[in-house]
């Protein structure tokens, strides 16, 4: 069973499952709050269930959420969930809301809402392990061929050969320069005649070891035969997974350090979520949190109850970051970093610091947009001048927004920076955290910080 005629019937089944779920844990959430469903088709919930459904299918347009053909990770069907299911409270949310459409009962949005987590959540776990079991007995597999039998050309057999539910069944090589390998059925030339008598799905060329002529032959013949074509450069010496290939009109380029946050869908589902939990620290906390440290700050030192000052953010332009005032009024504070037994910090200051309070405001810094809830640690301005000339990539951190919290920070690198040494470590974390941006690994770092403030850090002062 040859994978290009099945996949549109897998993805269907995908969509159709999805469906009977959605419209089932709506429909059994109304029977378990009104213990009835005879009223249901002349109900206002009617409506409420077509944008049920309106809203999951443009969720799932957003994330990408059917393109399953091939293997997925646990790990990746997680987040894919996770954007699926934040996305869609979301837009039910932006419904009730612009709509004034109080008069729906809460209790059955949200039973409706857990319903649709746990059997949407088991129905796609089940589908991808069925789905794998299939491929590893040889159905749903695509027909490929490799031309070119350089050292690439054999790293990538061996992920079709040890990863069956790939879906990839190997048929031989096609080189001009390898005659001792067991799988090569012939020389390049031979593609053409080959492809016509087997059913080849997929053909991979190695550039490195193929002409411009021979490419660009075997580009027009699968073209018109039909089979997808795919190239295997050599970048191996760019040690980087994030790379994609942009046309300049007819001129190639390669992109390298592409990052999540570079996608709108994924910069949309982080702005949410910063919108949503800084807006709920914001109403539950800062509403009696702020005025209760106002005071006491006052009554612990002269000053302002806030502390103002300006840091490099996104595209390293400046901002006005917030914190509570933890230090005597002072005229090194933009100049100089708090280091251990500080002379400036006042009493109740190193309580804050040592807690992280003084940071809470900048959840204020996260509802206008200037920072998010995670992400690399704003800088001083003078400390962005100086390491971008002694620290290499130091500048990368400006690509996203900076944060109240970070991989850097739960690692143990806050606070004071005695050496470009130790700025270079942070940078390193840094680095790691946009390249591999996840809502997973957003929500894991302020568990982790939360965690941290109870434990207490050292470097916390």
């Amino acid at each position: 069973m040859n994978s290009k005629y099945n996949n549109r019937l897998i993805n269907f089944f995908q969509i159709a499952g999805d469906f009977v779920l959605i419209n089932l844990s709506f429909l059994l959430a109304y029977y378990i709050k009104f213990g009835s469903l005879t009223a249901y088709l002349s109900d206002k919930y009617f409506t409420l269930l077509l944008v049920f459904n309106l809203c999951w299918f443009l969720s799932t347009y957003i994330v990408k959420a059917y393109e399953n053909n091939q293997f997925k990770k646990v790990e990746k069907i997680i987040l894919n969930l996770i954007q699926l299911f934040v996305l869609q409270a979301l837009l039910i949310t932006a419904f009730w809301v612009f709509r004034k459409a109080y008069y729906y009962s809460r209790e059955h949005l949200l039973t409706t809402f857990a319903l649709l987590v746990a059997s949407v959540s088991l129905w796609r776990f089940l589908f991808q392990f069925q789905f794998n079991r299939f491929r590893k007995k040889g159905l749903n597999f695509r027909n490929v061929i490799i031309v070119g039998a350089g050292q690439l050309s054999n790293e990538l057999l061996g992920v079709f050969k040890n990863n069956k539910e790939l879906g990839y069944k190997f048929l031989g090589f096609f080189s001009d320069n390898k005659s001792g390998l067991s799988d090569l059925k012939g020389r390049v030339n031979d593609v053409f005649d080959y492809c016509k008598i087997h059913k080849v799905d997929e053909m991979y060329c190695s550039i490195s070891d193929l002409n411009t002529d021979q490419l660009r032959r075997l580009t027009e013949f699968s073209h018109n035969n039909l089979i997808r074509i795919k190239m295997i450069p050599d970048v191996r010496g760019f040690l980087n997974r994030h790379l994609t290939i942009d046309f300049y009109e007819h001129v190639p380029v390669l992109t390298f350090r592409n990052i999540p946050l570079d996608d709108y869908a994924n910069r949309f589902i982080k702005r949410l979520f910063d919108l949503a939990f800084s807006l709920f620290v914001i109403l539950f906390v800062l509403s009696w949190l702020y005025p209760v440290l106002a005071v006491v700050i006052k009554l612990n030192s002269k000053g302002p109850v806030l502390f103002k000052q300006m840091r490099s953010g996104k595209n390293n332009h400046d901002f006005k970051c917030l914190k509570f005032r933890t230090m005597h009024v002072n005229t090194e504070a933009d100049h100089t970093q708090a280091t251990k037994k500080d002379s400036r910090i006042t009493s109740l200051g190193l309580f804050l610091r040592r807690t992280s309070l003084d940071e809470m405001p900048q959840f204020f810094n996260v509802f206008y947009g200037h920072m998010s809830i995670v992400g690399p640690r704003p800088h001083m301005k003078k400390h962005t001048e100086e390491y971008a000339v002694t620290v290499d990539k130091y500048m990368f951190r400006h690509f996203v927004k900076p944060g109240i919290t970070g991989l850097a920070q739960i690692k143990g690198l806050r606070g004071e920076t005695k050496s470009s040494l130790a700025m270079e470590h942070r940078i390193r974390l840094d680095t790691l955290y946009i390249e591999n941006w996840s809502l997973i690994l957003d929500v894991k770092i302020i568990v982790l910080t939360i965690i941290n403030v109870f434990k207490g850090d050292e470097k916390a002062y």
